[in-house]
């Protein structure tokens, strides 16, 4: 259970609706890493719903709360999920690009969507482009002979080669999807980040149109500064949508929240959550359903 939810359901346990309570609510927002803004255009929307609706039980407040959380992470729900509805797309294969900072559970989230995707009957190839630790390829590999798919690997070299090998090896091998993992970095490390772009401009030269998806992978504990991450690798490069992981131990759940009222425009869409360590512990993002995890 989401931190968050655990502060809300103490709150609508409360049955008195006062200024103290909106202090109360604005709160637990804040501390559940809904950020500032979010929390502000929250409540400012609550109070007028409440009024205009002519509120006057906490269970009623509680619907209108859910029905705003909803709306603000609808902006973040997209209409063709590729988890939902894979397409094959022309020309073959799909490549994913998958990014983020160390620990994030980016090579975790890889075998997940291996395993995801295998289930549902597509040819997945995996490049394991984390040239930098060889525990990351090793896991990779791993990951690999537990969904029984290929792995493109190198023992040295660089990230660009092993991206372009994957591409390479995923049109020869009439493959649907490959999912190409890369080294953990931190955004204000510019070196590393040009090198993320060299590996993406090396994606779009072996085939045209890709990465179909670039995806960054985010830890749920981070807080406010999974917002920064989001800013700074989509402006370096693109981001098409995020993964949030982790999200079913400590994390708070209210990031995505701030996300969605941040970066309104051109906002990368959320495709899955992380919710636990097993191999099939990814779940397709709803806007929806998240905001019931986080207003009881």
């Amino acid at each position: 259970m989401f931190g968050l939810r655990k502060t809300l359901s103490s709150l609508f346990g409360k049955q008195k609706i006062d200024e103290a309570w909106y202090e109360s609510l604005e709160e637990a927002l804040l501390l559940g890493d809904v950020g500032i803004k979010a929390t502000q255009t929250l409540i400012t929307q609550l109070k007028l719903e409440a009024k205009k609706q002519k509120t006057e039980t906490v269970e009623e407040l509680k619907e209108i709360l859910a029905h705003l959380v909803t709306t603000l992470l609808k902006r973040l729900e997209r209409p063709q999920n590729p988890l939902l509805q894979f397409i094959k797309s022309a020309p073959i294969p799909q490549v994913w690009l998958i990014v983020g900072v160390n620990g994030a559970g980016k090579t975790t989230s890889i075998g997940k969507l291996c395993h995801y995707f295998q289930a549902t009957g597509h040819q997945v190839l995996l490049g394991a482009g984390d040239t930098f630790r060889a525990a990351a390829r090793e896991q990779l590999i791993a990951w690999g002979e537990r969904n029984q798919v290929a792995v493109i690997a190198q023992q040295s070299g660089d990230a660009a080669a092993v991206a372009h090998d994957s591409v390479k090896a995923g049109q020869s091998r009439n493959m649907d999807l490959v999912v190409i993992d890369t080294a953990g970095r931190l955004s204000t490390q510019a070196n590393l980040m040009d090198e993320l772009k060299k590996v993406k401009r090396v994606i779009t030269k072996a085939q045209e149109g890709a990465p179909n998806e670039t995806i960054l992978v985010i830890d749920g504990n981070t807080g406010q500064n999974g917002l920064s991450q989001v800013k700074a690798f989509h402006e370096a490069l693109g981001l098409t949508a995020i993964i949030v992981t982790k999200l079913d131990g400590t994390a708070k759940g209210g990031i995505l929240c701030a996300i969605a009222e941040e970066l309104p425009h051109n906002t990368p869409s959320v495709l899955a959550l992380g919710l636990g360590e097993g191999i099939s512990d990814l779940k397709p993002f709803s806007a929806s359903e998240f905001a019931r995890s986080l207003v009881p």
